[in-house]
């Protein structure tokens, strides 16, 4: 893929977002390893529905803008997305959104890690819930950190959820299954619960 190439699939992956209600405002952000050191981010204050690839930010290991073509600030949330990557070096993309059904369990400070559904045991694995922290800061890292090192999907207290793959689309594509899932969990609790898997049907779909 050139780099011309991942500048629009960035621009596309935001809209996505934004037209699935993901995102309001300027919500949410998107990343993707460059390799060298070099990280492109999406910027901040601007709605993902909205992005060209003229306004995509190249940052180094430490968030510092080696190229701002457009004159527009990395996303706040750089932090997180660096903290992904320094965690885990098998993934090369990150995706941070609020969608309306992962954040509210998020808001209850509840992860989705009973085994409900089989092809999000598969996809995702266990998604647990990151300590609450504020926004932006590198204490939203710090409380998310341990749990990137094992989870493809995690859940930010009254935030948000973040997802990784070992590129771009896939960590787009986690956090498609993880609101769909969130949903599905939501139904289930007005049917008064659900069946969940087995340990040993959960371990076999879970290890691949």
């Amino acid at each position: 893929m050139t780099y011309e190439t991942q500048r629009k699939l960035i621009c596309e992956l935001g809209r996505r977002m934004w037209e699935r209600g993901w995102v309001a405002a300027n919500d949410g952000n998107l990343s993707r390893r460059l390799g060298e050191g070099l990280y492109l981010v999406t910027p901040a204050g601007v709605s993902k529905g909205f992005l060209t690839p003229d306004m995509l930010v190249v940052v180094d290991g430490e968030g510092r803008a080696v190229d701002a073509g457009g004159g527009l600030r990395p996303s706040s949330e750089t932090i997180l997305h660096l903290e992904c990557y320094r965690r885990r070096p098998d993934i090369a993309g990150v995706c941070h959104a609020h969608p309306p059904a992962a954040t509210a369990f998020a808001c209850a400070r509840m992860g989705l890690e009973e085994p409900l559904v089989g092809e999000a045991a598969l996809s995702l694995g266990r998604v647990p819930c990151a300590p609450y922290a504020r926004t932006g800061t590198a204490a939203l890292a710090e409380a998310a950190g341990p749990l990137l090192e094992e989870h493809d999907a995690v859940l930010l207290a009254n935030h948000g959820a973040v997802t990784l793959g070992a590129d771009l689309e896939n960590a787009y594509w986690r956090m498609e299954t993880l609101e769909h899932t969130a949903r599905i969990c939501l139904n289930v609790r007005l049917l008064g619960g659900g069946v969940p898997l087995s340990p040993e049907q959960a371990a076999e779909l879970e290890g691949g």
